[in-house]
């Protein structure tokens, strides 16, 4: 019996649209990882890419559980020379840039290679509702709670 490898087109991907308003981040992020690496799928193998695109728009309705989490939670950038280390809080983020809030956290949670930059590249965030990617005509992609 020889081993089941599927033909990955990447015409036949299908685009999904997330909103995330009032969406928990953590929450979010696995649930859009899972569908770029392709973990919903039955031909879901590891070492390819047989995930689809994913639209998430309305980034900066984006919150975390906790009070004084939005304060606690840091993110680092480190520039290469000595005492280059930038360091900013999500609050601080989210007022900025809350599309890189959102991108950071799917990006940990993608495998930590080339097959991750590649899923990665199929991610499109944007801050508000509206998006250029009218004609692929998205899928609407629901968070629903498995408990």
């Amino acid at each position: 019996m020889k081993t089941f490898i599927p033909k990955v087109d990447p015409s036949k991907r299908k685009w999904h649209v997330l909103d995330l308003e009032g969406k928990i981040l953590g929450r979010a992020a696995v649930k859009v990882a899972n569908v770029l690496r392709g973990k919903n799928k039955p031909i879901f193998t590891p070492h390819l890419d047989t995930g689809d695109h994913v639209i998430a728009i309305n980034a900066k309705g984006l919150r975390v559980t906790g009070k004084l989490k939005p304060q606690q939670m840091n993110y680092h950038h480190y520039s290469g020379y000595p005492g280059g280390m930038t360091t900013i809080t999500f609050a601080q983020l989210m007022q900025k840039k809350p599309e890189d809030v959102f991108v950071h956290a799917v990006r940990r949670m993608l495998p930590k290679n080339r097959l991750g930059r590649k899923m990665l590249k199929k991610l499109h965030v944007y801050a508000g509702p509206d998006h250029p990617h009218r004609a692929q005509k998205p899928e609407t992609l629901e968070l629903s709670r498995d408990r």
